[in-house]
Order: structure tokens, then C-alpha cells, then sequence
């Protein structure tokens, strides 16, 4: 196994903290903006990055890693001070996603292939030019530039 180097996981002996802090900033949120999109209070994030919460409950972690577009698992890591080995691929379905929102947390789970609400699969490459889903923070490829859902469009109306 081999240990995920990424932008998005986090770096060895980084804090729970400090991880949060680095996610947020290169999303380009306030600690309020963020605290809104995770379903948490703005008091409880502020003590996460200051370092004065090293343990999340499974709302704040969920609504962190839906907010940060991250796997569960990497704040799971960073809360036990462990690398993360798993490869994990960020996943959406083009059906259900909306454009410009996160992924849902189910669809990021490392075994999950079909969508829990329809069905479908999963996808975390671009159906235009198979290059990997970085961020679904916007609704094109950045790659190629046609949209995450134009083909899914194209493909129900051909039916």
C-alpha cells in the first residue's frame, strides 16, 4: 500500500486544525461561509482550527468533509494522526449532483459504485475527455470544458 500524496489530504504530523484552516483557505471561505455549508456553529469551527478540538462527532465530520470536499476518511486521519493509505477518488452522480455542491458523503465511501437515491454509477472522470473529477466546486472540466452533466443530458434525451 502505498501512502495518497494529494493537495486535498492531509500533509504528516499536520493538525486537525491546521488540515480545516489549509481546506478552507483554498476553497476561499470565511470561517463563517465554511460553519454555514458544514451545518455547524461558527464557535465550534473556530475551536477546531485554534487547535482546542482534536475529536469530531460524525455530524460535524460529515458536514466538514461535504463542505471541504473531502473524504470522510481524511479527517478520520487527521484526527488520529495517521497517513491516509487508501486512495480515495472524489465520486458524484451526474443524475443527482447539482453543479457548484459538494458531493454527497455516500458517494465517497472507497466501496461505493451506484448512486444511494437512483442507481446510477458513479463517476469520478470527466465522460468528455476521461480526465480524473478534481473539484465539483465548478460545473465544467477544467481539462476540456464541457460540462459534468451536459453528456448525462444528451445521453437521456438520445433514448
Amino acid at each position: 500500500m502505498s501512502i495518497l500524496q494529494s493537495s486535498k489530504s492531509p500533509s504528516a504530523g499536520e493538525s486537525l486544525g491546521d488540515y480545516v484552516k489549509r481546506m478552507r483557505l483554498s476553497l476561499g471561505f470565511n470561517q463563517k461561509e465554511l460553519a454555514k455549508i458544514a451545518e455547524i456553529h461558527m464557535q465550534s469551527l473556530g475551536k477546531i482550527e485554534r487547535g482546542m478540538t482534536t475529536k469530531l462527532s460524525s455530524h460535524s465530520k460529515s458536514g466538514l468533509a461535504t463542505a471541504l470536499q473531502v473524504p470522510v476518511e481524511y479527517l478520520e486521519a487527521v484526527c488520529r494522526g495517521v497517513p491516509i493509505v487508501a486512495v480515495t477518488q472524489l465520486k458524484f452522480c451526474a443524475p443527482c449532483w447539482t453543479p457548484g455542491k459538494p458531493s454527497e458523503p455516500l458517494w465517497m465511501e472507497a466501496r461505493a459504485k451506484h448512486c444511494f437515491l437512483c442507481g446510477a454509477a458513479l463517476r469520478d472522470r470527466c465522460a468528455h475527455c476521461q480526465e480524473m473529477v478534481t473539484s465539483l466546486k465548478h460545473r465544467f472540466c477544467p481539462f476540456c470544458g464541457n460540462g459534468y452533466k451536459s453528456e448525462v443530458v444528451a445521453e437521456s434525451h438520445s433514448e
